[in-house]
């Protein structure tokens, strides 16, 4: 686990691409996963850039990343297919939420998506609202989540 550099930005979108087509694809359907999986490079490298953000390495190659904005806010964390159930998303959340601790939140929040879902509830993270969200011409269904922090 290491601090995102802006070197990482192009890995970081490739990361989250084949996370959304391949992973997210069981929940989502084909239009949806078009509109989802894209990225303007200069914006993602700003927004990267913009808050605290940590790459998960596997045999020296970044295997996932997760962001957390200074309100508690996890906007994103994305682990490629082929290193998923290795504990790499774990460890991302982890150090998430010791990074949230150091900083006095007390609540960390994000909105997961179908995939995700199980994955934060098993983690101690409890659904809120059920949401339906219009993107980019499509209509996603996610899920607004919590954790209370010691």
């Amino acid at each position: 686990m290491r601090p995102y550099t802006a070197s990482d930005s192009e890995e970081t979108a490739r990361i989250f691409l084949e996370a959304v087509r391949e992973t997210a694809s069981r929940d989502y359907s084909r239009s949806q996963i078009e509109a989802w999986a894209r990225v303007d490079p200069a914006a993602w490298a700003l927004k990267r850039l913009g808050r605290p953000t940590w790459v998960a390495e596997v045999g020296g190659e970044p295997a996932g990343f997760a962001d957390l904005e200074l309100n508690g806010h996890l906007d994103m964390m994305f682990v490629l297919p082929r290193f998923q159930r290795q504990g790499v998303a774990t460890a991302l959340l982890n150090r998430i939420l010791q990074a949230a601790l150091e900083k006095g939140v007390t609540r960390v929040f994000t909105e997961a998506s179908i995939t995700a879902r199980p994955f934060f509830e098993r983690r101690g993270f409890a659904v809120i609202a059920e949401q339906t969200v219009p993107s980019r011409g499509e209509v996603f269904t996610n899920y607004r989540m919590e954790k209370r922090l010691a």
